[in-house]
């Protein structure tokens, strides 16, 4: 019986959500201050991080990820309506919490696997903010650098870039950036080129230099990874083939042995 009233329940209630009866949109303009503290701070960068500038409505996005949680606490409540105890009430926000944080634990673990993709990516993204500040200041380099960055570094640099432009000459825009992509040498590197924005010419001939040296050292050290990765991978696959092979002999090897036995 509660089975059946269960079902009508989550029926009835996503066809209101659906005619427009309950409003998530307006639900969520009420609340929006509860929800602004729910949302964590790295939420959106995470989320560019994996889909890229494809994400254009991240708060819709996260409407979702808040009604997967509360229908997920709805519906566990609805398991337990016949006995509805302080502990039952307690363990259905408890599970509506973890579904809500699933998706965040997901872009987390996505963006850590990533991180060695990140690693090599970088020092080629210096190189060409290397040859455009050349020609033009930072700020302005790192602008024109966002359209053909690699789409991971995108949502960093134009977070950057906006930080810059609201009237930030602090090294922080820069430290942030490199917080995002805490990969090898992104803070030495972002430090350098926050020394370059100053703009002190009589030293910005010695610091283009000692960047230009810094990224081709990471360029190497990328190349080097990459063919390490590779030699791994080769090594990886022989081992698993060497391995068959020998499972594969020695099964023959005991048919054949029982077989002069059984003869």
């Amino acid at each position: 019986m509660y089975i059946e009233i269960l079902i009508i329940g989550i029926i009835a209630f996503f066809v209101l959500i659906y005619t427009g009866v309950i409003s998530t949109t307006k639900f969520f303009k009420e609340n929006n201050g509860i929800f602004s503290i729910l949302q964590e701070k790295d939420y959106e960068f995470l989320l560019k991080a994996k889909y890229g500038e494809k994400v254009y409505d991240v708060s819709q996005v996260f409407r979702k990820r808040v009604m997967q949680g509360l229908a997920a606490t709805v519906i566990f409540l609805f398991l337990f309506i016949a006995n509805l105890k302080p502990l039952y009430i307690l363990i259905a926000i408890v599970f509506g919490y973890i579904i809500f944080k699933a998706q965040y634990i997901d872009l987390k673990n996505f963006y850590k696997k990533n991180l060695n993709t990140i690693d090599s990516l970088l020092p080629y993204y210096l190189k060409s903010l290397e040859v455009l500040v050349q020609h033009y200041t930072v700020p302005v380099a790192l602008a024109k650098s966002i359209e053909d960055a690699p789409e991971v570094f995108k949502p960093g640099l134009r977070e950057l870039v906006a930080k810059i432009e609201s009237g930030d000459s602090s090294i922080d825009p820069y430290m942030d950036f490199a917080n995002q992509y805490p990969v090898r040498d992104s803070m030495r590197m972002m430090r350098l080129l926050y020394r370059l924005s100053l703009g002190e010419q009589d030293k910005k001939h010695e610091q283009m230099l000692s960047f230009s040296k810094t990224v081709s050292s990471l360029q190497l050290k990328a190349r080097e990874q990459k063919y390490k990765a590779r030699l791994n991978a080769m090594e990886s696959q022989t081992m698993k083939m060497l391995i068959c092979t020998g499972g594969a002999s020695l099964i023959l090897m005991l048919i054949a042995s029982f077989s002069m036995i059984g003869a």
